[in-house]
């Protein structure tokens, strides 16, 4: 039985991870060692141990990495913590493969853990393009991984041209669709029952026009991170158009983020915005589905909207250069641009769906190769 270790550290990536998860988890010819750690087992990010525990699933270890701050000195310790803490669990749990997923900066130090000890690492979203230290981040995990299981066309081409051997590469899709997928998005009362039970802000009328507003740090514009997002809270404010509104991740420059969220609830009491620290993907699937456009610079406005259909309107850098269906609309940090394109996307309405990140049958895939890959741990250029 092939031990397949994989590792939560925020909201974002169990949606990422879940489908693969459950896949792993009942299948026989597979044991799932699952490890929480980072903002994945905070209360200020949204603790989800306790969901995961209630569904049956043993989590073999709770990693703190995390070292406060949220500025580039501490994310470059916490880095180094989890390093160390990660070799310390590998060691106790002595996987057969780890699977590392995306960008966030913590999965770097978690796939030269497992390298360094000789554990093959299997790579969910590589080959893509984005801003921020993403990009490098992503492209460094490629290299140092055993097996890629990009989301797209071009991903997958783009591990390849990286020197990666074609037999390593399988394009199975964005793994989280798989989730949407085993939803009823149109099932309203599971919103009412979010807003009643979580968050902060006045009862949304759901049946009116709504916005999902996530804006994450940048890490590489650290500094302008509070002016840039003023910029959307003033376009907000403008508008007055209802709107959920979703903390920022643990990036660093989360505080500036935070901290402007925070000014404006204080200052000016919002009645049309309720936030949250973050949702998981059973509550955000609908949320997001019904909802009107979807602003910000998550990611989920590039992949998730575009598969539903949503509009997306997306701001500033941080999502550059990664492909994109009709449905996202760039902009600046600027409120009037931010504005108007909000205004256009809602006029136009609903999109047609896009399968550009794959129709949602990812886990399947994965979990049959990693059941039959044979794994080289000796690594080697093919040009």
């Amino acid at each position: 039985m092939r031990k397949v270790c994989i590792i939560i550290t925020t909201r974002g990536n169990y949606a990422k991870l879940k489908s693969i998860i459950k896949a792993i988890h009942n299948d026989d010819d597979l044991e799932l060692q699952l490890i929480m750690g980072g903002g994945a087992i905070l209360e200020r990010y949204g603790n989800i141990t306790n969901e995961l525990s209630l569904k049956g699933i043993r989590i073999c270890k709770l990693i703190h990495f995390l070292i406060e701050g949220e500025i580039p000195v501490t994310m470059a310790k916490s880095a180094g913590v989890a390093l160390s803490e990660f070799a310390t669990a590998f060691e106790d749990l002595k996987p057969d493969v780890v699977i590392t997923i995306a960008d966030r900066f913590e999965c770097l130090p978690i796939t030269i853990a497992a390298c360094y000890m000789n554990i093959p690492v299997a790579h969910i979203e590589g080959g893509e393009v984005s801003g921020s230290i993403d990009e490098s981040i992503r492209h460094s995990i490629s290299k140092l991984a055993h097996l890629h299981f990009p989301a797209t066309k071009s991903a997958a081409e783009r591990i390849k041209r990286l020197g990666e051997p074609e037999g390593t590469i399988f394009n199975v899709g964005c793994t989280s669709l798989d989730v949407l997928n085993d939803l009823n998005l149109n099932d309203k009362n599971v919103i009412l029952k979010t807003m009643r039970d979580k968050g902060v802000g006045p009862s949304i009328n759901i049946e009116d026009d709504y916005l999902v507003v996530i804006q994450h740090p940048v890490t590489t514009e650290y500094a302008k991170n509070l002016t840039h997002v003023n910029q959307t809270i003033k376009a907000i404010d403008q508008l007055k158009i209802k709107a959920f509104w979703l903390w920022p991740n643990m990036d660093a420059g989360s505080d500036g983020v935070s901290k402007g969220i925070r000014m404006y609830r204080e200052e000016k009491h919002p009645d049309f915005v309720h936030f949250f620290k973050s949702l998981p993907i059973e509550e955000f699937g609908p949320l997001l589905y019904n909802s009107k456009c979807i602003v910000g610079n998550s990611s989920s406005g590039i992949r998730e909207a575009s598969f539903l259909g949503v509009p997306s309107v997306n701001i500033g850098t941080r999502q550059d250069g990664r492909e994109r269906a009709d449905n996202v609309i760039d902009v600046d940090y600027d409120e009037k641009q931010i504005k108007d394109t909000i205004c256009s996307q809602v006029s136009i309405g609903r999109f047609e769906p896009s399968y550009l990140y794959g129709a949602g049958r990812a886990s399947q895939k994965v979990t049959e190769t990693l059941k039959i890959f044979d794994f080289k741990i000796q690594k080697r250029i093919t040009y």
